[in-house]
């Protein structure tokens, strides 16, 4: 029943649309920091004017409050098409007002795409007013219906359950951060952005929206390992004349390095298909030791994107290089010590091709 709800393409659905919002509005927030400014709320300041570091830190400030709506309405317009649309944000507006956060977002979202899938399917109108059914009748009472669950029904356990996750990760202290960040940086760099990354990806951005933005450093972190982990070892291979890659993989290396740099985990696919246990076992433990320590460290970074370019926004940014640096020694040293000589696998493929050369003279 679940498969058929579809729940993860919906989310995807929304994050998709999400995230130029999140990486533009952390981006510019970053800028008006770096600047020294600051989040303008008193609206008399704002009319009177400001300085254009407070405009820079205060639009970005107001992006993020955008998040909830916008991932709500996303995902009730993948469920419902566009009749989804204005009941998912209003659904999106109501988790933000009362503290439901990212996780009420999405909530609503469901809960709005599924009201209005069902209106659409039984709601009948007379034939004079089917054009109003879609841009009036429909939302209209999708909003209402939205307005009594998110306000008295839903909303409330959403923001008891959103405020004791928060404060819990607030707490956390000592082993219990070293561990959290070793667990979501390995399942940040285990597949290579591939669900598991999504999952732990989507778990980061919700907490960035509630103000705890240490996990999204890890997130970061744990993204750039791999690609630069496995540049590492290919460089060390080379000066301890132990070769461990094909030729075919080192050329791929040199493409997922830059990417890398801009956090796009996704150039180590090819790598890792030529020896997929070996590659994914050293990424994995060399992003949850640098996660580990980041989370330890209290790294935070206001942006959810970026790769190295938005370092200089991160608080401890020394301490993020060392501890980046640190997870990728772990991974090129696992790689050097797993990984076999590329030798064996051509034998293997001479091997194959003169059996194939042997099949078809047989034939």
């Amino acid at each position: 029943m679940l498969k058929n709800l579809q729940l993860k393409k919906h989310a995807m659905t929304g994050i998709s649309y999400m995230l130029p919002l999140v990486v533009s509005a952390g981006l510019i927030m970053a800028i008006g920091n770096l600047m020294g400014g600051s989040d303008i709320t008193n609206l008399n300041h704002i009319k009177a004017g400001m300085s254009i570091p407070d405009a820079f830190t205060t639009l970005g400030v107001w992006g993020f409050q955008l998040l909830a709506p916008v991932i709500s309405a996303s995902i009730s317009y993948s469920i419902a098409d566009r009749p989804g649309i204005a009941p998912g944000l209003l659904s999106g507006f109501i988790a933000y007002y009362i503290g439901a956060g990212f996780l009420g977002g999405m909530i609503g979202g469901y809960v709005s795409g599924w009201i209005v899938l069902f209106l659409v399917k039984y709601v009948r109108v007379p034939s004079w007013a089917e054009g109003l059914r879609p841009m009036l009748i429909i939302p209209l009472i999708a909003g209402v219906i939205d307005l009594f669950l998110m306000f008295y029904i839903l909303g409330q356990p959403i923001v008891w359950l959103t405020n004791l996750l928060t404060g819990f990760l607030q707490s956390m202290q000592g082993s219990a951060r070293f561990i959290f960040g070793a667990i979501l940086g390995g399942m940040a760099a285990f597949d290579f952005g591939g669900p598991v990354n999504k999952v732990a990806s989507l778990f980061c951005d919700g907490l960035l929206i509630q103000g705890i933005k240490e996990p999204e450093a890890v997130k970061i972190l744990a993204s750039m390992v791999p690609p630069f982990g496995i540049t590492l070892s290919y460089v060390f291979s080379m000066i301890l004349k132990h070769p461990i890659y094909t030729q075919k993989e080192k050329d791929n290396i040199k493409i997922a390095f830059p990417m890398g740099i801009c956090m796009i985990t996704e150039g180590c696919i090819p790598i890792a298909m030529e020896d997929l246990v070996r590659v994914i076992v050293s990424c994995t433990a060399g992003a949850a030791i640098g996660g580990a320590l980041n989370m330890t460290f209290g790294v935070a970074s206001p942006v959810p994107s970026g790769g190295m370019f938005i370092v200089p926004a991160m608080t401890h940014p020394w301490l993020f290089c060392m501890d980046l640096l640190i997870g990728s020694l772990v991974t090129a040293i696992i790689l050097l010590i797993l990984k076999k000589a590329p030798v064996e696998k051509k034998v293997e493929d001479e091997n194959e091709e003169e059996l194939d050369l042997d099949s078809i003279k047989e034939g």
